[in-house]
């Protein structure tokens, strides 16, 4: 599965987000060449601050292949938030790529680059990051 693959997919789940009066975004997890989990951003309907598109890709994800993804990549249409960038160092995932920034609360690009930063020794490495617009 290419990167523009898995983004176009991720657009997809976006389009749902959006006719569902969400946030248009959407994410999913690959391994090897498997979409392993996939989320939608769902934090109205399900009124739950945490069901973002991320979140939920990584759920998935960890429902079917366990806790520790770190030999996958996580693709999203919006750049992961704080709460998201935590959960992705939490199970390590090695790779994220990235459509669109989000300066203000963004994991990488905001004033608290929790999905980044080297300042937490038990969360090891950060993901390697892409940028495809």
């Amino acid at each position: 599965m290419t990167d523009a693959d898995a983004l176009a997919r991720c657009d997809a789940l976006a389009q749902i987000a959006a006719s569902q009066g969400e946030s248009p975004v959407g994410s999913a997890v690959v391994l090897g060449d498997a979409i392993i989990g996939e989320g939608v951003e769902a934090a109205k309907a399900r009124h739950d601050v945490t069901c973002h598109a991320e979140v939920e890709a990584i759920r998935a994800a960890v429902a079917t292949h366990g806790r520790d993804l770190s030999a996958a990549t996580l693709y999203t249409t919006h750049e992961p938030c704080l709460l998201c960038s935590y959960v992705i160092r939490h199970h390590r995932i090695a790779r994220v790529v990235i459509r669109h920034a989000v300066p203000d609360v963004g994991g990488a690009t905001s004033r608290l680059p929790v999905l980044t930063t080297t300042d937490v020794a038990s969360w090891g490495p950060p993901p390697v990051i892409n940028w495809i617009t």
